[in-house]
């Protein structure tokens, strides 16, 4: 992919794992807010998470969740049934991709994750 905007500062790190451990409302916004603070981004906002509440087939059932960083933001999305989460942190300011990961996996007690940065 073209970088068409070399002159600005993106960081697209996504981190996607299986789950071991409860996963509901509280604890999304607690990822959100406690990978924010654990990296040093600062948060202007509350998150938002919708859940389809059994709407919809059970496939779909989980979180969409988002927090806003001065620096960009924090996506998180959840798959209840299959226990798999998918966090992907955009910023323009730089952050520690390792630590990230690690928090990350200790969080939702993930047995391994996967990263990429794009």
């Amino acid at each position: 992919m073209r970088n068409l905007a070399p002159d600005i500062t993106r960081i697209r790190l996504l981190i996607e794992g299986f789950y071991t451990v409860e996963v509901d409302e509280d604890r999304v916004r607690d990822y959100l807010q406690g990978v924010a603070r654990h990296l040093d981004l600062s948060v202007y906002g509350e998150p938002v998470i919708h859940s389809p509440a059994g709407t919809g087939s059970a496939a779909n059932q989980g979180f969409d969740a988002f927090i806003p960083l001065i620096d960009s933001g924090i996506s998180l999305y959840v798959w209840s049934e299959q226990a798999f989460f998918s966090a992907l942190l955009y910023t323009c300011k730089s952050f520690d991709e390792a630590a990230a990961c690690t928090y990350t996996q200790r969080f939702f007690a993930a047995p391994e994750v996967e990263h990429g940065r794009f």
